[in-house]
């Protein structure tokens, strides 16, 4: 038979039994948030950076942003810029129509959603017939992080889609668009620049090599460089 126990015994253990049940309830009660801190849980597929209610941006739908903005993914370099605070993020379209090699001091991170893309780039350590012009090709789903300050032309293919991160640029960082000759290889022309917005600048340059003949001819041999890529997908 079971003694009783003492009533100081018995009222120490319902002290420690009632603190214990508070702990677990401070512990797995969720807190509520004001509803000014709640955000909204909707796709986000405009243009334009949204902000919840809270201030923080809403995500982005792709396939839903695509469809209604894919037409926004124009040559020559068919990207757009959705965002460019704290990180630059570009999603890029095909075909292009760059032929330069852009060199800037920080990385960048590509990812393919939808079909493959070639990165062209000039790997000086790479051991290869065709050193240093080195092709890499990124399919459909794969990702591929670029160091910084290797010179690099990315070929974007018909009814291919991309994205791409950059970090911003020091404030004493240069970019370079450097293009090179398609007979000798050579260095055909070189632009630098302070790069403050990736949506708009290369573009630029890219446009203005185009229409500048004197820029394009190639000083060794006297090849036309040209401002299309040549290749299949």
């Amino acid at each position: 038979m079971q003694r009783p126990l003492r009533p100081a015994v018995a009222a120490a253990r319902r002290l420690a039994t009632t603190a214990t049940s508070r702990r677990r309830a401070i512990i797995h009660t969720p807190a509520l948030a004001p509803v000014s801190h709640v955000f909204a849980t909707r796709f986000f597929s405009s243009t334009v950076a949204a902000l919840g209610v809270g201030g923080l941006p809403l995500p982005i739908n792709l396939p839903k942003w695509l469809a209604e903005n894919g037409h926004l993914l124009q040559p020559p370099v068919n990207n757009y810029c959705v965002t460019n605070e704290h990180m630059t993020v570009m999603i890029v379209g095909g075909p292009n129509a760059r032929t330069d090699y852009h060199i800037n001091g920080t990385p960048e991170w590509f990812y393919q959603y939808k079909g493959r893309m070639l990165l062209k780039v000039i790997d000086e350590e790479h051991d290869s017939p065709t050193k240093p012009f080195r092709d890499i090709y990124i399919d459909e789903g794969e990702m591929f992080l670029l160091p910084p300050n290797v010179p690099h032309n990315p070929v974007r293919f018909a009814n291919t889609v991309g994205i791409v991160l950059e970090q911003p640029r020091p404030a004493d960082s240069v970019d370079k668009l450097r293009w090179y000759c398609q007979g000798c290889g050579g260095q055909v022309h070189e632009k630098s620049f302070h790069c403050t917005n990736l949506g708009t600048q290369i573009k630029e340059a890219v446009n203005a090599f185009k229409e500048d003949e004197h820029a394009r001819t190639c000083k060794k041999c006297g090849t036309l460089c040209d401002v299309v890529p040549k290749h299949a997908s």
